[in-house]
């Protein structure tokens, strides 16, 4: 687990360099994670969670800086400031126990967080339209990753991008690979096959930057931006230490120094309002802790990961608390629980069925402690963690969003929005609820999470996202009620575990597959095109009397109608009567009046409503009896094979083997009592193998993601 951890927290140190001008960095952020990781190991009230940076902190840490500068105002002063009230908020809210409003969070709410969280992942990787953070930014030359090579005349700021983008791509790329190769069957058995999907990350940055530094050592990468001892990242160009080397003063040799590491909560710049303007931007700071640690706290408590020993809400609530307020004062960046990387631990304590059901999980203090242990001491390996590029970081963390994405229910209904209703995946909301409800709840969640988005990326109004995050609670609670029935709320907004329940108090929805009312409540899929459904006659009163007596006037027994041929089952497919004596077939009244034949009129037609005439075809001799008789369509459109036609609610026609035999002067009943061979029938498998891909496919994504 420590490959899963250390890794995130070295790619987070890069990202808060590159967002915070480097007040906040690599050291900074693998020190809080390492310190805080071992405390909380020992005095934490739920040590299943893992702390460390998480997207939504990191946005409102770039916020900050942004608005530190356009306060003229030192940004780790503000920093320190808005960390001790946020401090203090998260007592008083453990003290009148605020943390009951987390059971008011539902699957809607976690979504767009954690969509957010994702997307912060991904767009920083890529490429920050509101920052220089990204690899598209490596092809812009006025970047200042290339102006320490200016002078040099051999040097190409495109080959260098380019580089950059093809190692990003191989960083993620190989990630996926070895991820996933343990369901494959490369390497000997499966400890190595377990051992190289535990470590993909590791072995992805170890890979890409041996080939980045070796096999492309004449094209110069932008590397971790380290000092060469334990010391902060800020490295100062004087004695003043407000500019930063080598960014301010790239033609001197070597930095003054660093800058302290504790920081001086009265270098306000004149501005002494300052500590008690904190309180405000603290307090949608806290909003954003507070919901972080909280959605995390609910996902790990879960009832599916049968964690037995309890949650401690309040009490982690006073200790993360505390531990902002000590990251404050030392220039740390803020640490809250992370959602992956938490949930990662719990199933790597997990006992689980061949199914991936989690039976136990081993719950215990030893994993988080020694995790932690490891990570301070990467941190006396500086001088290797400089070697390591910076486009293997934004791979990681391009990997982190794509991998965040694939268990994202909000993102795979995105996703169906494009597809053809018949092959969206099976789902309880898919099966239950109509295409357009489906997509309505989706476009509720996308609409607020385009706005959380948006405000988050203008600059004056940036500070307050995390009210929009806060919003999303009162929406689902009294809003979303009156827009949706309870029923489907149940079916898209909720655990496995309250589907299945209510599932298993309507067995009669499960087993129809909801409402046939015409109610907006449910609705099976919707049919394909190509689909045929039978549709069985209407008939008027009269005609009904008539066919009961034609009925009983019959000598005959007809046999009971067969079973249509279908492509998939219709629960409320209505089917036709087949033709009522096998010796019987239905065609369409010629144009002129067949003398040799006789017209029986006491029969049972298939559609009263069309005319139409049957023919009554001789007995065949005891030697043909063996023989099928000639291939034509009867009028419910069935040939005599047994074969589906291809045409519905229509009148039925001719065969053209029965045609043409007439056009050559034989009588119906010449061409249908001929001898033909029986055609040998095709063999088919029982499942379509699209079906079997489709399958396929769906078990190594669930597996692939799950692990």
């Amino acid at each position: 687990f420590f490959s899963a951890c250390t890794p995130p927290a070295i790619t987070f140190g890069a990202i808060y360099a590159k967002s915070t001008y480097n007040h906040i960095g690599a050291v900074e952020m693998i020190l809080a994670t390492a310190w805080c990781g071992i405390v909380y190991a020992i005095i934490g009230g739920q040590p299943a969670m893992i702390n460390g940076g998480t997207g939504p902190v990191l946005a409102f840490a770039e916020i900050l800086y942004k608005l530190s500068t356009s306060m003229d105002v030192p940004f780790l002063t503000l920093n320190a400031w808005i960390g001790i009230w946020v401090c203090i908020y998260m007592i008083i809210a453990a003290v009148i126990d605020l943390n009951r409003i987390i059971s008011y969070a539902t699957r809607f709410t976690d979504e767009i967080f954690a969509f957010l969280i994702a997307v912060i992942f991904i767009i920083n990787a890529l490429g920050s339209p509101f920052s220089t953070v990204g690899i598209y930014h490596y092809f812009d030359f006025s970047h200042d990753s290339h102006d320490p090579y200016q002078d040099d005349p051999y040097y190409s700021h495109w080959a260098s991008a380019i580089l950059s983008l093809l190692i990003c791509i191989g960083t993620v790329q190989l990630a996926f690979f070895l991820r996933k190769i343990k369901f494959s069957p490369f390497l000997p058995n499966q400890t190595l096959r377990n051992a190289a999907t535990d470590f993909a990350v590791v072995t992805s940055i170890l890979i890409m930057s041996i080939i980045g530094n070796l096999a492309f050592s004449s094209i110069p990468l932008e590397t971790l931006n380290v000092p060469k001892s334990f010391a902060p990242t800020y490295q100062c160009c004087d004695e003043t230490c407000e500019t930063n080397w080598p960014a301010d003063c790239w033609e001197q040799a070597e930095p003054y120094g660093s800058r302290p590491w504790m920081v001086d909560l009265g270098d306000l710049n004149g501005k002494n309002w300052v500590p008690i303007m904190a309180a405000g931007p603290a307090l949608l700071a806290f909003i954003l802790v507070f919901l972080d640690d909280g959605i995390t706290w609910h996902l790990i408590n879960h009832p599916m990961h049968k964690l037995t020993h309890g949650d401690a809400y309040n009490w982690d609530t006073i200790i993360i608390g505390i531990m902002i307020f000590i990251n404050s004062l030392f220039g740390l960046p803020w640490l809250v629980a992370a959602t992956v990387r938490s949930l990662n631990h719990v199933h790597a304590l997990a006992e689980k069925s061949p199914n991936g059901e989690i039976l136990s999980v081993q719950e215990t203090r030893l994993t988080n402690l020694f995790v932690h242990l490891l990570c301070l001491a990467s941190i006396f390996a500086l001088e290797v963690l400089k070697l390591i590029p910076m486009p293997v970081l934004y791979g990681v963390f391009l990997f982190m969003g794509l991998v965040s994405l694939g268990t994202n229910q909000f993102y795979g209904r995105m996703l169906m929005i494009f597809m053809q209703p018949s092959r969206y995946p099976i789902h309880p909301y898919t099966k239950y609820m109509k295409p357009k409800r489906m997509h309505m709840f989706t476009f509720i969640q996308g609409g607020l999470f385009a706005v959380l988005y948006t405000v988050k990326s203008i600059k004056t109004i940036a500070i307050a996202f995390p009210l929009f995050i806060a919003a999303c609670i009162p929406i689902r609670t009294f809003l979303l009620p009156k827009i949706f029935s309870e029923e489907e709320l149940i079916l898209i907004d909720s655990d496995d575990a309250t589907v299945k329940a209510w599932l298993s108090n309507h067995p009669h929805e499960e087993k129809d597959g909801g409402d046939s009312s015409g109610s907006d409540k449910f609705s099976e899929h919707k049919r394909d095109d190509n689909d045929i459904e039978m549709q069985k006659p209407s008939l008027s009163p009269a005609e009904e009397a008539g066919e009961e007596n034609t009925e009983a006037q019959e000598t005959t027994k007809l046999p009971p109608p067969t079973k249509p041929v279908r492509s998939r089952p219709r629960r409320d497919r209505r089917r036709s009567v087949s033709c009522p004596a096998p010796n019987m077939l239905f065609a369409e009244g010629p144009s002129a009046p067949l003398e040799p034949l006789t017209i029986s009129p006491n029969l049972l037609f298939a559609d009263a409503a069309v005319p139409r005439v049957c023919f009554e075809i001789p007995e065949v001799d005891e030697e043909e009896k063996e023989v099928e008789p000639q291939d034509v369509t009867d009028a419910a459109g069935r040939h005599a094979h047994g074969q589906e036609s291809s045409f519905v609610n229509e009148a039925p026609k001719v065969d053209a083997g029965a045609a043409s035999s007439v056009t050559r002067g034989e009588s119906f009943a010449e061409a249908a009592s001929k001898p033909r061979r029986r055609q040998r029938r095709k063999k088919t498998v029982s499942c379509p193998a699209h079906t079997l891909f489709h399958e396929a496919d769906r078990h190594v994504a669930s597996n692939y993601f799950f692990g």
